[in-house]
């Protein structure tokens, strides 16, 4: 299982949300990259990065950031929110990301999906974040129409390589993982599934590693020191 330690971006800091509610933010640092090189230290190989300001607006007012980690790390880096044009997904490739994700796009614009899966195959991955069993959009502020059975079967149809799941009543609580969740959907999807969302232990990392998950974000639990990420490496090799 690939570990992705996480950077959620806004005005150029390094932020973290709790349950995605940008009146309840905490500044973890003013130089996001170098958190990045922190984390190509302890080995991590991906880093998973979102554009809080991005998602709201649907512009890239932090790709000069997302850039500079990708021109000046090792890191392979996969970058979200608020991508909802072909026009954004070639500035950030050309930026030299790895991977690009598509959220709330995903939901409501069936068409610019196809074309962008049609235009960079597998390097686009689309973000599914859950509440009360529905995918949520518009930055967890409405549900949509899919159950979470419903939207990953058609994703899986259309050709979606990598869906990276949220469980947002666990995000940033620090309360575990939604293990069940996760077990229940590799089960079901033959499709590379990045859990995310309250990854809050060395144990929650054992277990997902266990399901052999395709990989694991890991946000708030390294900032405030409740995971080692060099461990979470190792833990998540084996």
């Amino acid at each position: 299982m690939k570990i992705f330690p996480a950077i959620d971006l806004y005005d150029g800091k390094a932020v973290r949300l709790y349950k995605g509610d940008y009146g309840n933010m905490t500044v973890y640092s003013d130089n996001p990259i170098e958190i990045a090189r922190d984390f190509e230290a302890a080995g991590a190989e991906y880093i998973h990065m979102v554009d809080l300001e991005g998602a709201k607006d649907g512009t890239t007012p932090n790709i000069n950031i997302v850039s500079q980690v990708a021109r000046e790390t090792s890191l392979r880096v996969e970058i979200g929110g608020g991508i909802r044009s072909l026009e954004a997904l070639d500035k950030y490739f050309a930026a030299g990301v790895y991977r690009a994700i598509l959220g709330t796009a995903a939901v409501t614009d069936e068409d610019f999906l196809k074309a962008a899966i049609a235009k960079y195959g597998k390097r686009i991955a689309v973000g599914a974040d859950i509440k009360d069993g529905m995918v949520a959009i518009k930055g967890w502020l409405e549900k949509s129409e899919y159950t979470t059975d419903a939207f990953f079967e058609k994703m899986c149809k259309l050709g979606v390589k990598t869906i990276i799941c949220t469980d947002i009543s666990k995000d940033g609580a620090m309360k575990g993982t939604n293990r069940e969740l996760y077990k229940s959907l590799s089960e079901k999807f033959s499709i590379d599934i990045i859990a995310s969302g309250g990854v809050s232990s060395i144990a929650d990392v054992a277990a997902l590693a266990e399901m052999n998950l395709y990989g694991a974000i890991i946000g708030k639990a390294y900032y405030i020191g409740a995971i080692d990420l060099k461990e979470a490496i190792k833990i998540s090799e084996r």
